[in-house]
C-alpha cells in the first residue's frame, strides 16, 4: 500500500497514552495468560510479544520460564510494564518499536504473540508478514483480536460512526477477529492456521458505571469524548453506547455483565 501511515501511528500513540490502559488491561488478564499457555511459553523458549502493552502476555510467559522480549509503540505502556515486571521479579526486555517494522532479524523467535495489540497496526498484511518474518521455522504465532460481531467489536463500530472514516486502503482493526480474513493474512506463509472463538467476562455495577469507567481510562473513549464534546455530539454517542450495552447485557438484576467475544488465531509455521 502506498498510503502514508505515519500520522495515523502518531495518533495511535496519543490514543493509548490517554487514559489509563494499565487499568483497562486488568479486564483481560485471563486472555493474556491463555495466549501465553497456548503459544507454549516455557523454559528455553524465546518469545516476542508484539504491541505488548502493560504485559498481559509477556509477564505470564516470563513467569513460565520463557525468555521474553516485549515491543510496543507507546512508551507509557512500556514504563508501566517495566514496573510490573520488576515488582514480580521478572526479567523482560522491553523495546519501543513498530509492529510493521519489527527491529529483529529473520527467524529470531520460537514464539510470537499479541493480545489485542497488533490488530491496531494500520496495514494488516504488513504486520502479519512481520510476525512471520521474525518467527523461526516450526514456531507458533498466537494473536487475540476482538471479533467484529462481539461486544467490543460492536462498540468500536458504534463509536467509529461518529469519527472520520478510515482511508479506503485500511481495514478496521476488528478484521483480525474475522476468521476468513485472518486466514488470508497468513495464506502465503504455508502455515497451518487454527482459530478459537472465546469470551472474556466484563462486569460492573451497571451499564452507566461501565461507560463512565471507559470515558475515564480507555484511550479510544477518552479521545472520542475530547473530539465530540465541542461539537455537541457526545451525548448522542453516549446514548447509542448505552443502548448497545443494554443489548449485550446478560444481567437481570440491574448490574452489568457481558461475555465479550474474541478470536484466538494460532499460526503453526512449517518446520
Amino acid at each position: 500500500m502506498s498510503i502514508d501511515v505515519s500520522g495515523f501511528k502518531e495518533g495511535q500513540k496519543a490514543m493509548w497514552t490517554a487514559g489509563d490502559y494499565g487499568e483497562v488491561a486488568q479486564r483481560i488478564v485471563a486472555v493474556g495468560e491463555y495466549i501465553a499457555e497456548r503459544a507454549g511459553a516455557a523454559a528455553g523458549v524465546e518469545l516476542l510479544d508484539v504491541a505488548t502493552g502493560t504485559g498481559n502476555v509477556s509477564i505470564p510467559a516470563a513467569r513460565a520460564g520463557a525468555r521474553v522480549t516485549g515491543l510496543d509503540l507507546t512508551p507509557k505502556l512500556l514504563e508501566e510494564q517495566r514496573a510490573r515486571a520488576a515488582a514480580a521479579g521478572l526479567e523482560i526486555e522491553l523495546i519501543e518499536g513498530d509492529a510493521e517494522e519489527l527491529p529483529f532479524e529473520r527467524d529470531s523467535f520460537d514464539r510470537v504473540t499479541s493480545c489485542f495489540g497488533v490488530m491496531f497496526a494500520p496495514r494488516q498484511p504488513v504486520a502479519a508478514a512481520e510476525l512471520v518474518r521474525v518467527a523461526r521455522p516450526g514456531s507458533t504465532i498466537g494473536v487475540a483480536a476482538w471479533t467484529p460481531e462481539g461486544f467490543v467489536g460492536a462498540s468500536f463500530k458504534t463509536s467509529m460512526g461518529y469519527m472520520p472514516p478510515l482511508p479506503a486502503e485500511l481495514k478496521p482493526a476488528v478484521m483480525w477477529g474475522d476468521e476468513q480474513h485472518v486466514r488470508s493474512l497468513f495464506a502465503d506463509s504455508g502455515a497451518e492456521v487454527s482459530c478459537e472463538r472465546r469470551t472474556v467476562t466484563f462486569s460492573g455495577p451497571n451499564a452507566e458505571a461501565w461507560f463512565a469507567d471507559d470515558e475515564r481510562m480507555l484511550g479510544p473513549a477518552v479521545m472520542a469524548k475530547a473530539a465530540l464534546e465541542p461539537q455537541g455530539r457526545y451525548d448522542e454517542l453516549r446514548q447509542d453506547m448505552l443502548k448497545l450495552y443494554g443489548d449485550f447485557n446478560e444481567a437481570d438484576d440491574g448490574s452489568f455483565r457481558v461475555q465479550s467475544e474474541y478470536l484466538l488465531t494460532l499460526v503453526q509455521l512449517p518446520g
